[in-house]
């Protein structure tokens, strides 16, 4: 049995005027997200979550709720509590901003 191929192809959309930071999310991303998650999104560990193309809405709620204790993870709870309010919503804009398009990859 052959297992089908595909490649990711990872790219920052376009934000909207009035739009986060991206430039300040990627940078936030890659001091506190990246070892686990990816700069780019895509998770580096089995138990982490891919952020990527997640909408930026849910990710600000989640970040909001791991630093305010609504949600509890060992980690996740550490790294939100040190993030400001500008620096969550520059993070969800810009791993929401990560279109992620799946490329077929032809088969021998």
């Amino acid at each position: 049995m052959r297992a089908a191929a595909a490649g990711l192809l990872l790219a920052a959309a376009a934000v909207p005027a009035g739009a986060q930071d991206l430039h300040a999310g990627r940078a936030v991303a890659a001091r506190a997200c990246a070892a686990c998650h990816g700069v780019d999104g895509i998770a580096k560990l089995p138990e982490a979550a891919n952020l990527a193309g997640q909408d930026a809405t849910y990710l600000t709620r989640q970040l909001e709720a791991f630093r305010g204790g609504g949600r509890v993870h060992e980690q996740m709870s550490v790294i939100a509590k040190g993030l400001s309010d500008g620096q969550i919503a520059d993070v969800a804009a810009y791993y929401g901003a990560v279109q992620i398009e799946v490329v077929k990859v032809p088969g021998p």
